[in-house]
């Protein structure tokens, strides 16, 4: 008996679902809340499965449609900024430490400011584990221009990481309201 779509692609899915979420939560803050483009490229890539060449390539099939999908929402809107409060109230990691939390979400604020083919570079081959020749690909660059997107973006999260660090935090202002009887 012959697999359905919708089970061939599952099966597709399943071993790369991981990867395409922590490729999603990175790339779209501050631009889309992830869990939108991640439902957005499933319903592209279902519908065009057919134009997929080898199923190998699936995990970068996604990335790209994500790619594609993250440009055209930001030509459509301004970029968000801020905290991405759908990330912290909608979507918890229960097995992560809040301190967890917050640097993590210093890393996306950090990403966020990086360039755009820096920040897929970093996160491709950082956070999803792509190889420099598959960014080559998925970027349609050469080695060099990959290698100094990922050294020139190593270097300007650093910046901006530290300078994050070094806002100083307020304690909680209160007021003392007073009576005058």
């Amino acid at each position: 008996m012959a697999m359905s779509k919708q089970q061939q692609f599952l099966k597709l899915y399943r071993p790369v679902h991981d990867q395409f979420e922590r490729f999603c939560r990175a790339r779209a803050y501050g631009d889309v809340p992830y869990g939108d483009l991640i439902n957005d490229t499933l319903l592209i890539a279902f519908s065009k499965m057919d134009s997929l060449q080898k199923e190998k390539a699936f995990l970068s099939y996604l990335i790209g449609i994500a790619i594609k999908i993250l440009s055209n929402a930001k030509r459509k809107k301004k970029p968000i900024t801020g905290v991405d409060e759908y990330v912290f109230h909608n979507h918890p990691d229960p097995s992560s430490a809040i301190e967890k939390k917050f640097e993590i979400e210093m890393l996306y604020k950090a990403l966020s400011c990086l360039p755009k083919l820096q920040r897929e570079a970093l996160i491709l081959f950082e956070l999803t584990g792509y190889s420099i020749k598959e960014i080559m690909e998925i970027q349609n660059s050469g080695s060099s221009a990959v290698k100094q997107r990922l050294a020139r973006g190593r270097k300007e999260l650093a910046v901006i990481i530290k300078n994050l660090q070094a806002i100083p935090r307020e304690a909680p202002k209160t007021h003392i309201y007073t009576s005058n009887h």
